[in-house]
């Protein structure tokens, strides 16, 4: 939730001026959507709180009938209604949350491993040579494993989805359970620090994750029109922060 602390004369920003303001007319859509708290002072001034109304992605957009912020992350934003099922809603909210897990560690295991190179702990390839190594097996080997590997996770959390709790006892070592989950959050050897799934914690982790995700998107972008790695980039900038920009990167300079 933003939050805006502002100071203001009382003169000019009186209660009278504000309810003039926020609660006649059309405006008692948005006097509901801010709250606006005055602390007396022993000098002219009053502050004021205003908080932001979840779920609203774009102050004074309405949401969607069907996101009514009961959701982690939800702030209103589907414009072009993909989620307005609610099977495809219950369906994109799990596959957000995968890739956004699956973004963090992208994002780590791209970054990381270039700035410890360069510092000189590891010496390893940038991410966008790894797939030119020699490994155990060939591309296409390793290519068709990994299909079917992840096929067979996926399709054990559809299941999960559709049917929670269907998936919890492993197939082939029967010894090994997970203990009674939400759907997305399946806990015991996938939570070994024991973290609890509150309400915070999802939003948090789906803020990284959105933010994960479209910075995977922009290393991708950046390799393409430099040639280089984020962190070989954020060198490159920092040597000559008023030359090596972007500005001069797209204009070939």
């Amino acid at each position: 939730m933003a939050t805006v602390t502002s100071q203001a004369s009382a003169a000019v920003f009186g209660p009278s001026t504000l309810k003039s303001r926020f609660l006649n007319g059309s405006s008692n859509r948005l006097a509901s959507a801010v709250s606006v708290k005055s602390a007396s002072s022993s000098s002219s001034s009053r502050y004021f709180k205003i908080e932001a109304k979840k779920g609203e992605w774009l102050p004074g957009l309405a949401s969607p009938t069907y996101l009514n912020g009961s959701l982690p992350g939800d702030n209103g934003f589907d414009p072009l209604a993909l989620a307005e099922d609610p099977e495809n809603l219950k369906w994109f909210v799990q596959a957000e949350l995968v890739n956004g897990r699956w973004a963090m560690l992208g994002v780590a295991g791209m970054l990381l491993p270039e700035v410890f190179t360069k510092i000189g702990i590891l010496n390893v390839p940038e991410w966008y040579d790894a797939g030119k190594q020699e490994y155990f097996a060939s591309s296409s080997t390793l290519f068709v494993i990994e299909f079917i590997l992840f096929h067979y996770v996926e399709i054990r959390r559809w299941q999960d989805i559709k049917n929670p709790g269907s998936v919890n006892q492993d197939p082939i070592f029967k010894q090994y359970s997970l203990p009674p989950n939400e759907v997305g959050y399946p806990g015991g050897i996938f939570n070994p620090l024991n973290f609890a799934p509150t309400e915070e914690a999802k939003e948090k982790e789906l803020a990284n994750g959105r933010l994960a995700m479209l910075a995977f998107l922009g290393f991708v972008v950046q390799h393409n029109v430099t040639g280089k790695g984020p962190f070989e980039n954020l060198l490159q900038h920092i040597s000559d922060p008023w030359h090596n920009t972007i500005v001069q990167t797209l204009s070939g300079n």
